[in-house]
């Protein structure tokens, strides 16, 4: 369940072959409130949610601090197997 500030919604998630077997309910569902992330296989590639109009835009607010004030995380020292980061951050999200 995803909360924001305005209202609750749900978020579920779908494979493809169901979302095109079942788009109707989907489409209804995310029109009454609902997120849903469609997989492939068991991985995210998307998500439907509901439509805002201009007036429901997110406002935007001024920083909490300066960004000379924020502090980043050190460079990696050493080589970086960049492969074997995108599966640990792909498992990270199952």
């Amino acid at each position: 369940m995803v909360t924001s500030s305005h209202s609750v919604t749900t978020e579920k998630r779908v494979k493809v072959g169901e979302l095109k077997a079942q788009l109707s309910a989907y489409l209804h569902a995310v029109w009454r409130g609902s997120t849903v992330t469609i997989c492939d296989r068991e991985t995210p590639v998307a998500r439907l949610v509901p439509y805002r109009t201009q007036k429901e835009a997110l406002a935007v607010r001024k920083p909490t601090r300066a960004l000379a004030n924020v502090t980043l995380a050190p460079a990696p020292s050493g080589a970086v197997d960049s492969h074997a980061v995108l599966r640990a951050l792909r498992q990270q999200d199952r």
